[in-house]
């Protein structure tokens, strides 16, 4: 939220006279206020107004509030807008559906107006924090996206990283936490590259000791790079340890086995697949089938994981996944 414009609040209440005093009320109180009288309405402001905070009545026609709600808590796009239900219905069990469908508070009619202030308060500033962090993590992508258009070689190497790892991590049905973290982690793992300069990032030759102490310094530097955001506490590790090798032969700790996080494993084999299957500045690209016979290599000499390249092996044979055409 730009701190240029007053906070947009959505109501949405099929009473019109609730409507006009609540939509006075929070006028005088420097609050921009959107009104719809049902859940349709509610739903294309939306789609299409920046909005701070919804509150929505249960008994609304063409979606009630509940099923607003959850339509809202969906969506990519809305679902970080706080959401607050308000109803005369006392029945705990409306409360539990409200809970279910996501709503990050509860106010029962006739609404206490001193409480309602302090709710929206609270949520408005909490949706602040929340938008600068959409822009701190918007950034950080743009910043990474910037690394890798620095070599023509790598380009659409952060997205096929995401795309292999979550893929795998779903195959390996690990929480969902994990999956987001490796889905952001494709992306920045290599952000600590903004420190190497372009004759050492894209040396054609082999790079003097000095040079290859500076490039195997780049995960330290990318993970400080991304520690202040504690929505990036499982992406750091990630960043960090995708170097690192099974013998304790990686960079930049020297971790061994299972002191390397699986997601840190993860992404170790997807971006030497990446890395065997394109075209850089020192290679040629290989087929799949040749990458894979190199990564078996690894894995047999204690570099890779094992039983994590088997499974990303198998994923070749799923067909609903198409990660591999354009190999």
């Amino acid at each position: 939220m730009s701190s240029e414009r007053k906070p947009v609040i959505l109501i949405a209440d099929d009473d019109v006279v609730f409507l006009d005093f609540m939509s006075t009320v929070l006028e005088k109180h420097s609050y921009d206020v959107i009104c719809a009288e049902d859940g349709d309405k509610a739903l294309q402001a939306i789609l299409h107004d920046p909005v701070d905070l919804v509150l929505l009545d249960v008994g609304m026609p063409k979606w009630d509030g509940i099923a607003l709600c959850r339509i809202i808590k969906s969506s990519p796009q809305s679902r970080l807008i706080p959401v607050v239900l308000l109803t005369g219905d006392v029945d705990p069990a409306v409360r539990m559906e409200a809970i279910e469908a996501g709503a990050d508070d509860f106010l029962t009619k006739p609404v206490n107006m001193q409480e309602l202030f302090a709710r929206v308060r609270s949520l408005v500033r909490l949706k602040f924090f929340t938008d600068e962090l959409e822009h701190t993590e918007a950034v950080l992508f743009s910043l990474a996206k910037s690394i890798e258009g620095r070599d023509r070689y790598t380009k659409g190497h952060c997205d096929r990283l995401s795309s292999y790892s979550v893929a795998l991590a779903e195959r390996l049905n690990l929480p969902e936490g994990q999956r987001v973290a490796l889905r952001r982690a494709g992306v920045v793992h290599d952000i600590g590259k903004v420190v190497i300069p372009d004759e050492i990032l894209l040396k054609t030759g082999p790079l003097s000791p000095l040079e290859w102490q500076l490039m195997k310094f780049h995960p330290v530097i990318g993970a400080d790079i991304c520690s202040p955001l504690k929505t990036f506490r499982l992406v750091l590790p990630i960043i960090r340890h995708h170097h690192e090798k099974l013998d304790g032969s990686g960079y930049p700790d020297g971790l061994k086995g299972d002191q390397i996080p699986i997601t840190a494993r993860i992404l170790t084999i997807v971006d030497v697949f990446d890395a065997l299957t394109t075209r850089r500045p020192y290679k040629e690209s290989l087929p799949v089938d040749k990458a894979i016979e190199i990564m078996r290599d690894e894995a047999r000499r204690g570099l890779l994981d094992k039983l994590l390249l088997d499974e990303f092996e198998a994923m070749r044979l799923d067909p609903n996944l198409v990660l591999f055409d354009s190999r």
